[in-house]
């Protein structure tokens, strides 16, 4: 079971303690998830990022042929 955890704050500066908190983040996310749902959940976010990305190509494209 994947559990419903906020994300948490990062700071502007990104530190070693951010870097802490989103491992403890995905730690307690993902602490009672079958691997099922793990492969499931990475999907998911992958399948974002790539639809982030090329939203990003696009408009910088756009721009440069303008």
């Amino acid at each position: 079971m994947i559990h419903d955890i906020p994300k948490p704050d990062i700071s502007p500066a990104f530190t070693i303690e951010d870097i802490h908190k989103i491992r403890e983040w995905h730690y307690e996310r993902l602490k009672d998830a079958t691997p099922n749902e793990r492969h499931a959940d990475t999907e998911l976010r992958a399948s974002n990022a790539r639809r982030a990305i090329e939203e990003i190509r696009r408009a910088k494209s756009v721009n440069i042929r303008t």
